[in-house]
């Protein structure tokens, strides 16, 4: 068959779980597998989804979409619900441990508030991606490869059927932004570290997707460009409708000095004459930079509905 850069990302098929999750050693194998295919499909989908759209548009949301924000709003409750607590060290806040710990044990219940009684067996593989999103107990920390295991939690809802084609805008204007609103307040309650970030040199210390995402939503936009997104005034006045400007605002909140300094790669971005230069490059970059780096990636898990079985055409 043919292999188009867009893969459908549902497929209506269900495997009952096999109970070994694999981790990834090799990176080779890991890029000819039919769990990146699936998962960079599921990405391409959901970018083509919500191009020239604003968060605010009118879209349809399912009963399975409102059950994930339910779930979302139950981790932010637990937060208020687990204050941080006093230790001698500014990061890493212990508490987070104890908000963690929860989460663990709850997993597969969240889940199965979610998924139908008859794919309830799904349960415990699905929930492996949730826990995985989270950032890390024991370090503390938050990066892109924990915000790819939300993406894949998403991309296996989609593959037994409880996300649908038509849910697209929903998954990225409710649910993923709910989940980004989740994390930033889990960022800062519990001043996590950011994992494997790249310093300044990196695209942000915590998040990827939304700056894809957010790109396209502003393809041909009529009077926003690219280098318009390092104007405060402009990043005030459209962040509710924009997910590329709600993560620009965020970074100026949590961050101190001159934007060109602290945030130097999307400061050389807003130099890109277009956004769908912006959202092409941003692609290739999330490819090379976190999909392709091993400290990112190790963590990835394999199970029946992200296989690492090599793809087949």
């Amino acid at each position: 068959g043919t292999s188009e850069e867009v893969a459908p990302p549902v497929q209506q098929c269900f495997m009952i779980p096999k109970k070994e999750i694999n981790v990834v050693s090799d990176m080779a194998k890991w890029k000819r597998s039919q769990a990146y295919a699936d998962y960079m499909g599921f990405i391409l989908t959901l970018n083509e989804g919500v191009r020239g759209k604003k968060l605010t548009c009118e879209y349809k949301v399912s009963e399975p979409i409102e059950k994930l924000v339910a779930l979302l709003n139950t981790l932010d409750r637990w937060i208020d619900e687990t204050p941080p607590v006093d230790q001698p060290s500014r990061f890493g806040n212990k508490a987070f441990r104890t908000w963690y710990a929860k989460l663990d044990q709850e997993a597969e219940r969240l889940v199965a508030t979610v998924i139908p009684k008859h794919l309830a067996d799904a349960a415990p593989e699905v929930a492996v991606y949730l826990k995985e999103s989270v950032g890390n107990s024991t370090r503390i920390d938050y990066g892109t490869g924990h915000e790819a295991a939300f993406a894949a939690f998403l991309c296996c809802l989609c593959k037994i059927g409880v996300l649908r084609v038509d849910d697209q805008m929903a998954i990225v204007f409710k649910v993923f932004n709910r989940y980004l609103e989740v994390m930033r307040k889990l960022q800062k309650t519990y001043r996590m570290e950011p994992a494997g970030s790249q310093g300044v040199w990196g695209l942000d210390d915590f998040q990827f997707l939304p700056f894809i995402w957010g790109s396209s939503q502003l393809i041909d936009h009529p009077s926003l460009e690219p280098r318009h997104f390092v104007d405060e005034k402009v990043v005030n006045e459209n962040h509710k409708d924009f997910m590329f400007l709600e993560c620009i605002l965020f970074i100026t909140e949590m961050k101190t000095g001159p934007f060109a300094e602290h945030s130097n790669q999307l400061w050389n971005i807003s130099a890109v004459p277009s956004w769908s230069k912006v959202n092409q490059g941003l692609i290739r970059m999330y490819k090379a930079e976190c999909l392709e780096k091993f400290p990112v990636i190790q963590h990835f898990k394999f199970g029946s509905l992200l296989p690492i079985q090599p793809v087949t055409s």
